[in-house]
């Protein structure tokens, strides 16, 4: 079956959260949260989970098999955290727990973020793959950054990777 086929036959609407990674931010303030909790809806999917945590690689990872577990999520949305600072600690949080990892997702958006924001690209990581039968993307905790992951990567294969997993 070819890629056309498996989109056809993917799923239109999937149960996911959304998990925010700040040591700033309240569920009330959290802008891409929010923004991304939106344009989930728009696409038609299910938001059963959303939660801010701070910066902390046991806190991270506790939250995101807990909600994965607890709300029976087909996909995992966390944003912040994947900076350079000695506090962006989400990626070395979630990396560890993939069974499998998708790694062209940080790759493509890298080249996606180069292309808007030139080599200010390389200040920021991104990562994706899955637990168990949960996909997890990790972006940047940027509204843009959001907003350019979700639109360009994530929205559009959702339904078909989720398939995939199944």
């Amino acid at each position: 079956m070819g890629v056309h086929q498996h989109r056809q036959a993917a799923p239109t609407s999937v149960d996911m959260g959304i998990l925010s990674v700040s040591t700033t931010r309240t569920i009330e303030n959290d802008e891409s949260g929010l923004w991304i909790a939106r344009q989930a809806k728009k696409e038609g999917h299910q938001v059963r989970f959303h939660q801010v945590v701070t910066d902390d690689i046991t806190i991270i990872r506790d939250a995101s098999l807990k909600a994965i577990r607890d709300h029976g999520l087909l996909a995992l949305l966390v944003t912040g955290g994947t900076g350079i600072t000695p506090t962006d600690v989400t990626i070395e949080a979630i990396k560890p727990l993939f069974t499998k990892e998708m790694t062209a997702f940080g790759a493509i958006f890298a080249q996606l973020s180069y292309e808007e924001i030139d080599s200010a690209a390389i200040l920021s990581r991104a990562a994706a793959g899955v637990i168990g039968s949960t996909v997890v993307y990790c972006m940047p905790g940027s509204t843009k950054a959001c907003q350019l992951a979700c639109k360009a990567l994530i929205f559009p294969e959702l339904g078909h990777v989720v398939a995939h997993i199944k």
